[in-house]
């Protein structure tokens, strides 16, 4: 299966991990924004 050019699907992995991970951190930074700890 091929999907964009790319067949392997451990790259597809590692590219839904990078969204994941990006997605979190703008949550992350919205949420903890101006918090005093």
């Amino acid at each position: 299966m091929m999907v964009l050019g790319i067949e392997d699907p451990w790259i597809w992995g590692v590219y839904v991990l990078i969204i994941l991970s990006t997605l979190l951190c703008i949550i992350y930074g919205i949420v903890y924004w101006n918090r005093d700890y």
